[in-house]
């Protein structure tokens, strides 16, 4: 098979080739061509974005083959996170490669604006020498707020101690010991605003995020203070900001990003005196731009060949190291899951997966690799480890999982539980050698079969010359068998008649022309299921 990944914003050409060179897949630079993209966006399996493409939902659903959307950067604001995750499409990002570079930027926006370098290197090339007006303030002994501590903020806060400026932080999710680490007394945004002497903005775009710094929080900074904002320009309400510049509220601003981008040519912020503006710099560094493109590449290449999606923001807890150690129990849960479908009466109410093994992280991977195949055997759309789980809630489905000792025998096993209006249903799998699956019972019958191709499960009365008349069922309608698993009850039947039994049979290919019915009403056979496990 051949990938094909769409490129829409430029990346570094390092990555690309790294992409090229890797057979069977092949890819398609449109940057800066919006037109020929919605061409070959049809025929993607992968696309990787900058700022500058904004994915949206209808820009997903003319994908219809899309399984990666990469953005060469850390946010992903302009990416539906969400329409994505239900569609099965593992979002990802490169969110340590630009670290440096955004850090740096930070801080060379800060100089310059506190020394007034770029006023005074503007001054000089119209012929002036004005020392005095553009006198400068240090930044030894000041107090930087870092507002996001992960890792830009974290970078940016050390290059500050280097300075020798004290550093204070806002972050709610960074634990107060990580903090201590990194020298930094964390604070409430209100307690840091009034404290700092340099406010920089460190965070993601959220719905929580969306205007942060707003007029409100820009009258608790300091009238010294300055904000510098290379993150996302949503962050701070830009015409709040102009207005508290003017009035000489704060003490000026190095603005990076911005709301709308390119920025408007009669935005206020243009013309105001102790405002520094860049082009959205922050990651363009030559070194930033080998990384996020060779980081960003690499990850789409091993989604796509070896599925590993571990730099995806919307499949957490699946590392790429455990996809792989895991392969062959999930690939096991995906056909049980497919099994126990198959053999369901109704609609599903419910699913119970229990895993027992030695491999602590597998309990959630095992369980979305069952939901994937049942959901999948259902045809309910795209269907993948992205957005199992959340088709299954979306759906009703009661979600449950058990973990304990393996069965009987074996190191590793995986048992699904599925309810219905009309019943339950259980189906057992596990490994052979550590990566041969089995199914190994069904309901209470002991089996021993591949979970492969087709697969009849018939069950019948046990008395003799059902298993002869199934054969000659199949062998009239030129059905092959691979292999014939008949099991039967240990334990004599209440009424006193004959046991049920059960035959688990592989054929190799599917029952069509009415042969499933006339199974059915073979004597003695009392019920017939068909599972394809998707081979």
């Amino acid at each position: 098979m051949t990938w094909r990944v769409v490129v829409a914003d430029r990346v570094a050409q390092s990555g690309l080739d790294l992409l090229s060179n890797t057979s069977d897949i092949e890819v398609v630079d449109v940057a800066g061509k919006p037109a020929e993209l919605d061409k070959a966006i049809a025929g993607a399996h992968a696309l990787i974005v900058r700022s500058e493409t904004r994915v949206t939902a209808t820009l997903m659903a003319r994908a219809p083959h899309l399984r990666v959307v990469a953005r060469a950067g850390t946010g992903v604001d302009t990416i539906d996170v969400p329409a994505a995750t239900r569609r099965g499409i593992a979002v990802m990002n490169t969110p340590g490669a630009n670290t440096v570079s955004a850090g740096e930027h930070a801080m060379g926006l800060l100089l310059a604006l506190v020394r007034r370098i770029s006023d005074a290197a503007a001054a000089m090339r119209r012929g002036e020498w004005d020392r005095k007006r553009f006198e400068g303030t240090e930044l030894r002994g000041k107090t930087m707020g870092v507002v996001g501590l992960g890792r830009i903020g974290a970078h940016v806060a050390q290059l500050a101690r280097a300075f020798g400026m004290q550093v204070v932080g806002h972050d709610p999710y960074l634990p107060p010991e990580r903090a201590g680490e990194m020298h930094v007394r964390l604070l409430s945004l209100e307690a840091l605003l009034r404290a700092a002497d340099v406010v920089t903005l460190h965070v993601a775009l959220t719905d929580q995020t969306n205007h942060l710094i707003d007029a409100n929080r820009l009258k608790l900074m300091k009238p010294t203070a300055v904000l510098i904002n290379t993150a996302r320009g949503e962050l701070v309400d830009e015409a709040a900001l102009a207005d508290a510049i003017k009035e000489k509220r704060i003490g000026g601003a190095a603005i990076d990003v911005f709301a709308v981008e390119p920025l408007p040519a009669d935005s206020p912020l243009r013309s105001l005196d102790r405002v520094i503006l860049t082009p959205h710099l922050a990651a363009s560094t030559s070194e930033a731009q080998e990384r996020v493109a060779m980081e960003i590449c690499s990850a789409v290449r091993e989604a796509l060949v070896a599925g590993d999606l571990s730099f995806a923001i919307n499949v957490p807890g699946m590392g790429g190291d455990l996809l792989r150690r895991l392969a062959p129990l999930l690939d096991l849960a995906r056909r049980l899951g497919r099994l126990a479908l198959a053999l369901a009466d109704g609609p599903v109410k419910a699913i119970e997966v229990a895993y027992g093994g030695k491999e602590e992280a597998a309990q959630r991977p095992v369980l979305v690799s069952a939901l994937e195949g049942l959901l999948a055997a259902m045809n309910a759309g795209p269907v993948s480890l992205v957005n199992a789980q959340v088709l299954a809630e979306e759906k009703g489905i009661k979600l449950g999982t058990k973990t304990g000792a393996p069965e009987a025998g074996f190191e590793t096993s995986i048992g699904v539980k599925v309810d219905t209006a009309r019943g339950r249903v259980r189906v057992t799998g596990a490994l052979i050698g550590g990566s041969h699956g089995r199914v190994i019972r069904i309901d209470d019958f002991h089996v021993d079969v591949a979970p492969d191709g087709w697969m009849l499960v018939i069950r019948n009365r046990d008395v003799p010359g059902v298993i002869g008349r199934v054969g000659s069922a199949l062998g009239s309608a030129g059905i092959n068998i691979a292999s014939y698993h008949q099991a039967r009850r240990s334990l004599p039947s209440a009424s006193g008649g004959p046991n049920d039994a059960l035959a688990a049979i592989n054929v190799d290919q599917a029952l069509t022309n009415g042969v499933l019915d006339k199974l059915q009403g073979l004597q003695d056979v009392l019920d017939v299921r068909l599972a394809n496990f998707g081979d």
